[in-house]
């Protein structure tokens, strides 16, 4: 029989970390309201060993990865940032036949490691007390713990480091306020807030040798560089999520690649030949599209079949049109889970790191010019859109109906465009006006796609002897959506005029 594969479990876990010395009093939780009673349990010897690249790739995106032994929760841990005060934790259990990095941790942080091996990089162990506070009804509210560190970054086991500090967890579903009331009485007790956001933040910055005393790598000072960076940040934790599959994942991937490549377009010569780079974001794009348009058709119909009278739905049109995009989902999430795990997208990532990285001195150019020439472009695929749309003569054809469209949806792509160029500058109303204008055509392009998609499902159910009445219906539905998108195309691009007039 072939084991079974142990899963992950996943945890929200909001925590505060105080500095104290060792003859600081713990503090006194009396008099709180909210706490019935003080539990404390008997102390705890842990042992963890910490995980990271030889760069410590994880450590520059604050993220943790230790094998812990002793306690209540001994197994692996990985720690992603979800917030101030939040980390969202993924645990596994512990696999007595090796120390390695169990894959299914590794492929959650795989777009940041990368090919690169993950070997242990500091070891840290903790005398542990613990005070669990219950609320009347008996529910857990938190836990104080008051740890007595002992930490050696590897290879540096003979410069071991001793401290104390005090950490404040907040428990699953308690009110978020009383962790600043309890962080108070900590603070009435002598504790300042940690310096460090981890153990081993604080273990590996204060090995012999560590960069500690150096100054910080210098930060992107133009808003180019800075918002190439602020997306790459983002599409590397939208990574973490499409691993996952968790919820609109695959969408905010897409739109965080298209950001990306949208600024690189309007970058000229800042930062060379980026062309290699466009090719992949565009080909990236791609991937995710399959996923995301059959995501969105899902939704659409789903949605749209809710909402008819039974009586109008009928033959098997969930099946075909929600169950089927569905069906396509899954196979296009395959297709990105497997592009994400080749060396291709590895060297797309090392790439942008690369553009980040590079020299924050460069000329960037004028922002407002980069987004008044963004700006431009909008202007001109309006006016080729208006040559183009001749569908209110009843002669037009289908050719007819199909120019008008590609060019409605140009005028999309161009108003993105100028959506993320003008919030890397700054320009936030043009922006918003911007995007406006993007989500209206994006509503007319979805309209337009469903209809194409919707004339094929019913070929099919033709075919098949099925009933196609309901498909007519919701073909006339999504007629009706993108005719009303259209109508309001001017008032949208009226307003994007004046935001850019005042503004530039």
């Amino acid at each position: 029989m072939v084991p079974i594969k142990p899963k992950t479990a996943r945890y929200t876990e909001v925590e505060r970390k105080f500095e104290v010395t060792a003859a600081t009093v713990s503090p006194s939780f009396e008099g709180l309201s909210a706490i019935a009673r003080i539990e404390r349990i008997p102390s705890q010897e842990l042992d963890a060993v910490y995980f990271d690249t030889s760069t410590r790739a994880l450590a520059a995106r604050r993220v943790t990865l230790r094998r812990r032994t002793g306690g209540t929760d001994a197994g692996w841990h990985l720690k992603l940032p979800a917030g101030p005060d939040a980390r969202t934790e993924v645990r596994a259990p512990l696999d007595n036949a090796t120390d390695g990095v169990p894959d299914d941790l590794r492929d959650i942080v795989l777009g940041i490691v990368r090919e690169r091996p993950l070997e242990p990089v500091a070891r840290i162990t903790t005398h542990r007390t613990v005070s669990v506070l219950y609320a009347h009804n008996g529910a857990v509210l938190a836990e104080f713990c008051d740890d007595h560190v002992t930490a050696s970054a590897t290879g540096h086991e003979d410069h071991a480091q001793q401290w104390r500090e005090w950490e404040l967890e907040l428990a699953p579903g308690a009110d978020a306020e009383l962790l600043d009331r309890l962080t108070n009485r900590l603070l009435d007790a002598g504790a300042q807030p940690a310096g460090h956001g981890s153990k081993l933040a604080r273990a590996l910055a204060s090995a012999p040798g560590a960069p500690s005393d150096t100054p910080e790598p210098a930060q992107p000072t133009d808003a180019l560089h800075r918002a190439i960076a602020e997306h790459l940040d983002e599409l590397l934790v939208w990574d973490r999520a499409v691993r996952a599959d968790a919820e609109d994942s695959v969408h905010q991937m897409r739109v965080t690649t298209r950001k990306i490549r949208s600024l690189l377009k309007e970058s000229g010569d800042a930062f060379g030949d980026v062309g290699p780079i466009l090719d992949e974001l565009r080909e990236l794009g791609t991937v995710l599209g399959v996923a995301r348009d059959a995501e969105v058709l899902a939704e659409r119909y789903e949605h749209a079949l809710a909402d008819l009278p039974d009586e109008l739905v009928r033959g098997p049109v969930a099946e075909r049109l929600v169950g089927g995009a569905r069906q396509r989902y899954e196979s296009g999430l395959r297709r990105i889970h497997l592009a994400m795990r080749s060396q291709r997208y590895f060297r797309l990532l090392d790439a942008l790191e690369g553009l980040v990285a590079s020299s924050t001195d460069t000329d960037t150019g004028d922002p407002a010019a980069t987004v008044a020439a963004a700006y431009k472009r909008v202007r001109k695929a309006v006016k080729k859109a208006q040559h183009t749309d001749h569908t209110t003569d009843p002669d037009a054809g289908t050719d007819a109906v199909a120019a008008r469209n590609h060019a409605l949806h140009r005028i999309r792509k161009r108003a993105k465009q100028l959506r993320y160029t003008a919030s890397a500058a700054g320009e936030d109303r043009i922006a918003e006006r911007a995007k406006a204008v993007q989500s209206l055509l994006g509503d007319h392009q979805d309209a337009v796609v469903s209809m194409a998609h919707l004339l094929d499902q019913a070929d099919a159910a033709h075919a098949a002897g099925e009933d196609t009445f309901t498909y007519g219906l919701l073909y006339q539905q999504e007629d009706e959506l993108a005719w009303q998108a259209r109508t309001q195309l001017q008032k949208v691009l009226k307003k994007l005029k004046r935001a850019v007039r005042k503004d530039l």
